[in-house]
């Protein structure tokens, strides 16, 4: 062994202990192990816990011997030594007893070696000795050795999974202790040992609404896995996963499992139905897994196939989705299955045309039909003339001497006088069907109009299966797409009634040429207008979710502050939002009358999401993409889009509002930058002021030439080595443009140190130590030429402190500023 390290561990000499970091790495290399060795000795002595001087020295030699095995890279060589050490302190108490918050000596032992150890994660022949031992200390100590511990067996997960595999009970129990973060884990050991994980699935299941965004993440995965591998495990835990189809963030992936489940385990999903359709209605682009789960609870009997055809062939009718191939062969699968549910000679129905919604026309009434001679069979109600007619019937083209009728709603019913020819679609024919009914659903309010103009023309009635009612080209037709039960049907809100449109009112009445005219354009550029907005998914997300997204908003922006400029920049890690925050008010004393108070950002599309509700609840109308407002976000959104990244519109419709995580990163983020040490939310003035137009009294004060913003004992750090506690009392005093600190306790004390703080360029808490608890209560400040270590009596008078120091640099640098501009 070296000398001074025989010295230092022999005689526990302390004031040698500081030179052993004098020493080359090289030199001390060869006798690492051996000092390893004596160190366990010397913390597995009986007075270790208790004596102070003993502790101090293996914390140094700790230090030095870990620093010498990184940097000579050297791990394989001493991990048997250092192992061991390691797995001596779970011979002793590792978790604080009482009041007593610091962490015990043993504890401290096996903080510092742990990052030493677990960093090679890589290196299989330190992983053997080290996994084992690390498992073991996921049910010992206190939380944030835990916590440590879990993020490097994470890091081991990826390397070294069969050793991991071994421990996934442990691993497995951690979790359901508490120990989420090894959730992570669960995925990477599943296909090792997956019935291990089998026996604990309704607890892991039971952990989302406790989770972190991410770690839900990790526990998707993990039952996307069994899903896949293993569904009927997944079925006693249905009800729990539909639950959880309330987080916006989780509903696809749980949606995609639940396929899974339902392939496996349809009889599972048969009381969940109602809800998977409600979400289908709230979510458009998920329909398609809402589909494929009705399709295969359909296989279970003729009853249920009936029950998710209703269903499916409404989607089938609707124009507004684009699943319509998929929900066709889902169809085709079950009419195959119980060729009954459609009265036989299904198949012919899909020849009879090319358009999806005379294809569901058919396939409703065909259905309508087969349950009517059900009842009628059953005795349950008497034969309906309209439940003879042959199903192709409802392909055919009624003639023109039909009478119309204007019914409350704006639906136009025909009613026939006599019976008129009938003949089957043509491709043709059906495309025009398709196209007036699309028209319809999309533009009702718009074609009362046209009707309110003028009055409707009998004998310009094409003998399609609804009426033109101008050169327009709006049309209505006479029937809603194929009708079913009331829980699987949208109800359309109803027009403005019309009563005044008598069914020979037509041919009374003809307006002069000039009105006509008139009417025609007014009624082309409104159904231009309309048929953009139609058009403009963002529109109809925002008209649909506009008193969501005002309640979401009057929260959110009392936490979340709105910035007043964005500018994405591109940097080697991504693009970057630059923002600007100001204050409104600009009083006299204004921290930001001249200025901003500027934050990179990488979060760029949260940024943009948030501005974008911000201006939709300031409006009373719904925004659409053609408003410069929103243009001018839509063009943001280019610079930071990614290849095959979500296009604006899309991402902004994927949900009606951020999640409550993502705002809570936001937040995170402007705690970082002391944000809220300058600006705090007005509930009087309805927006974010800097702090001295939130407290004017304050100012006043202040502004007063040598009154102290604020004064008092800080600890000034003395050495740079971190792991050394030294610090020297002083008394501060913040006034003007400089920070006063004196050598000695007592303001009375001369041989003032000022710091400008024209030259401070930031302040930052410094971070946490892995042993320390609580909040920090230390602090920098860094100038041009130097950084200062403070640190307050507690973590309330360390937050005044950063406030205060914050608020004087913002004052100057406003009042340069100022001073600029006036000079200018």
């Amino acid at each position: 062994m070296h000398q001074l390290f025989s010295q230092v561990l022999g005689q526990r000499d302390l004031s040698r202990a500081g030179d052993l970091f004098s020493l080359e790495d090289a030199a001390i290399e060869d006798c690492l192990s051996e000092a390893l060795d004596q160190i366990k000795s010397i913390s597995c002595s009986q007075d270790y816990l208790t004596n102070d001087n003993d502790q101090a020295v293996v914390e140094i030699c700790i230090t030095r011997i870990t620093t010498a095995i990184r940097e000579t890279n050297s791990i394989e060589r001493h991990s048997t030594a250092l192992v061991g050490l390691w797995e001596s302190c779970l011979e002793y108490n590792l978790t604080p007893q009482g009041d007593y918050t610091e962490d015990t000596p043993h504890t401290k032992i096996a903080s510092d070696i742990t990052s030493c150890i677990l960093q090679n994660y890589s290196c299989p022949s330190v992983m053997v000795l080290a996994v084992p031992v690390a498992v073991r200390f996921l049910h010992r100590g206190n939380r944030e050795l835990r916590r440590n511990m879990s993020s490097y067996i994470s890091l081991a997960a990826i390397a070294e999974v069969n050793l991991l595999a071994e421990h996934t009970e442990d691993i497995t129990l951690s979790v359901l202790a508490g120990n989420h973060m090894l959730l992570r884990v669960l995925p990477s050991v599943y296909p090792r040992q997956p019935d291990v994980i089998h026996c604990h699935l309704g607890k892991l299941t039971g952990l989302m609404s406790q989770l972190e965004c991410i770690e839900q993440q990790h526990l998707i995965k993990l039952l996307q896995m069994v899903a896949e591998q293993h569904p009927l495990m997944l079925s006693p835990q249905v009800p729990a996963l539909v639950s959880y189809l309330s987080n916006q963030s989780l509903i696809e992936a749980i949606l995609g499992t639940l396929v899974d489940v339902s392939q496996a385990s349809p009889s599972s999903l048969v009381s969940c139905l109602p809800k998977l359709r409600t979400v289908g209605q709230q979510w458009p682009a998920l329909l398609g897994h809402v589909a494929k789960i009705h399709g295969a609870v359909g296989i279970i009997s003729e009853a249920h196939a009936h029950s998710c055809l209703v269903y499916l062939v409404s989607l089938l009718g609707n124009p507004e989705h684009t699943f319509h191939h998929m929900l066709l062969l889902e169809i085709k699968v079950l009419t195959d299955r119980y060729p009954s549910v459609l009265g036989g000679s299904g198949k012919d129905l899909y020849r009879l045309s090319n358009s999806f919604t005379a294809i569901s026309r058919l396939l409703g009434k065909r259905l309508e039909g087969s349950a009517t001679a059900r009842r009628r069979e059953n005795g349950q109600c008497s034969p309906s003339p309209t439940a003879s007619r042959q199903d192709e019937e409802g392909a055919a083209v009624e003639g023109s001497d039909q009478r119309k009728q204007v019914k409350d709603g704006g639906e136009v019913e025909v009613q026939d006088d006599s019976p008129a020819p009938q003949r089957r679609y043509s491709l043709n024919q059906a495309a025009k069907e398709e196209q007036r009914e699309m028209r319809f659903n999309r533009s009702k309010s718009l074609a009362l109009h046209a009707v309110r103009l003028r009055s409707i023309n009998s004998d310009g009635v094409d003998d399609g299966d609804g009426v033109e009612l101008s050169p327009d080209n709006i049309t209505f037709t006479s029937t809603l797409p194929c009708q079913h039960s009331s829980e699987d049907q949208e109800v359309m809100p109803p027009a403005r009634k019309l009563t005044d449109i008598a069914p020979t009112s037509a041919a009374a009445s003809v307006p002069d040429c000039g009105v006509k005219e008139a009417a025609r354009a007014c009624t082309e550029q409104k159904n231009k207008e309309e048929e953009a907005r139609v058009a403009d998914r963002l529109f109809i997300h925002l008209r649909d979710n506009l008193e969501m997204i005002r309640e979401f908003c009057k929260d959110m922006v009392r936490q979340i502050p709105i910035p007043e400029q964005c500018v994405i920049e591109e940097s080697n890690r991504g693009c970057v939002a630059k923002l600007s925050f100001s204050c409104p008010l600009k009083a006299h004393y204004c921290l930001y009358a001249k200025s901003s108070f500027n934050l990179s950002s990488r979060r760029p599309h949260l940024w943009i999401h948030i501005m974008l509700l911000h201006l939709q609840s300031k409006s009373n109308i719904p925004l659409c993409l053609s408003d410069e407002c929103v243009q001018k976000l839509a063009s943001l959104w280019g610079k930071t889009q990614l290849k095959g990244a979500h296009s604006f519109h899309m991402a902004m419709t994927q949900h009606a509002t951020p999640h409550r995580k993502e705002l809570d990163s936001l937040q995170m983020q402007l705690e970082e930058v002391r944000f809220f040490d300058l600006f705090g939310y007005s509930e009087e003035e309805g927006g974010w002021l800097c702090f001295m137009c939130n407290n004017p009294e304050k100012a006043t004060g202040v502004n007063q030439e040598g009154q102290p913003l604020i004064e008092g004992k800080l600890k000034e750090k003395q050495v740079r080595w971190r792991f050394i506690k030294r610090w020297k009392t002083r008394y501060f005093t913040l006034a003007g443009n400089q920070l006063l600190f004196r050598r000695g306790k007592s303001k009375d004390e001369l041989d003032d140190i000022p710091i400008e703080l024209n030259k401070v360029q930031s302040v930052k808490v410094v971070a946490k130590k892995r042993r320390d608890r609580g909040l920090p209560r230390a602090f920098e400040i860094f100038t041009d030429n130097k950084t200062y270590v403070l640190k307050a009596q507690d973590e309330k008078h360390a937050e005044e402190w950063l406030q205060c120091i914050n608020v004087a640099v913002a004052q100057v640098r406003e009042r340069e500023n100022r001073e600029a501009t006036t000079y200018l």
